[in-house]
Parts: C-alpha cells; sequence; structure tokens
C-alpha cells in the first residue's frame, strides 16, 4: 500500500470520475445496468403542489439606503426553477435564502462600486485605494456561485429531465442592470 510522504494516504475529495446526471443514465438507457438511485419519499404526502415557503423577514428587511434589495425576488425565482423541475423537496428553504441574500448583497456592492468608484481615499493618510467595495463583492459572488453549484448539483443529480437552459443564476446580470433602469 502506497502512502503520501505526509502520511495522509486514501481517497481525496472529488477524486474519481464525475457523477453522471440522472436525466443523462435515463436517456442512454442506462448503459451500465445498475440501479438508478433516484430518491423516493414513502409515507410523506404528495409534495407536487406544494406552496413556496414564505421568506423569511430578513430577506426582505429595510436596507440603510431606502432601497429594495430583490432578495425575495432571487427566492421566488430559484424555488420557482426548482419546482418546475420537481425538485424543490429536494433543496433546504435556507440554502436558496442564503443563494438569494448572497446575490442581492453582490447587486448592492456593485451599485457601490458603480457610484462611488474603483478608488476610495485612505482615511488615514488620504491616499487613494481599491474600494472595499470590489473585495467584499467578490466575496459575495464567490459565496453565491459556491450556494448556487451546490443548489444545481442537486437539481442535476436528481432531475430525470435536462435542465438546461435558462437558470436563476444566469439572471443576475439582468437584476444588476434592471436596479440601475436599464
Amino acid at each position: 500500500m502506497k502512502s503520501m510522504a505526509n502520511g495522509h494516504g486514501g481517497a481525496r475529495i472529488g477524486a474519481g470520475g464525475k457523477k453522471k446526471p440522472l436525466a443523462d443514465k435515463i436517456l442512454e438507457g442506462n448503459p451500465g445496468k445498475r440501479k438508478l438511485s433516484v430518491i423516493e419519499f414513502e409515507g410523506v404526502a404528495d409534495l407536487t403542489g406544494q406552496e413556496i415557503p414564505p421568506p423569511r423577514e430578513f430577506l426582505s428587511a429595510a436596507q440603510k439606503n431606502n432601497m429594495d434589495i430583490h432578495a425575495v425576488e432571487i427566492y421566488e425565482k430559484t424555488w420557482q426553477w426548482l419546482s418546475e423541475r420537481n425538485l424543490e423537496h429536494l433543496v433546504y428553504p435556507q440554502l436558496i435564502e442564503q443563494y438569494a441574500m448572497s446575490v442581492a448583497r453582490w447587486i448592492q456592492c456593485e451599485e457601490a462600486i458603480s457610484a462611488y468608484g474603483m478608488l476610495s481615499k485612505h482615511p488615514t493618510n488620504g491616499n487613494a485605494m481599491p474600494s472595499p467595495f470590489v473585495a467584499i463583492s467578490q466575496s459575495f459572488m464567490k459565496q453565491a456561485n459556491n450556494l448556487w453549484y451546490q443548489i444545481y448539483q442537486v437539481a442535476r443529480d436528481n432531475s430525470t429531465q435536462s435542465i438546461s437552459g435558462a437558470n436563476p443564476h444566469d439572471e443576475m446580470e439582468r437584476l444588476l442592470t434592471a436596479r440601475k433602469g436599464g
């Protein structure tokens, strides 16, 4: 048995072949002939037609600049996208809320960059420095992308239909331009 120089051998996270989406396996006639793993909920009430859980209040809380942050709209569009694919019961509403708030905060930072510029004045010496909104924006974008990949992975792995095409994550740019009145 080989071991790594640091003594931490074994399988690595993400190592090996990537899991094929369920829809692709169905389209190809399940070439491996293994049992397809479809999550089924036995003994649970029929989840079709389930109403969207009301978003928690923090998604629509009043902002210091009195602008709407669109987190509720992002939450509802994401839920609707999942619901159209009959996958809404597989994703925790908290994950969708975190995603919606991250996108909304990213949009807020981008608006601040547009309003105040890419540079700001250093508080002690007055010299130019990068705007803190740039780093904050990048952080929220990374967070939003990570959360979306979690949501999309659940959808991709469990959908019996193709999930290609427009999705809520693609609409971030539209939301950003809509806020400016564009």
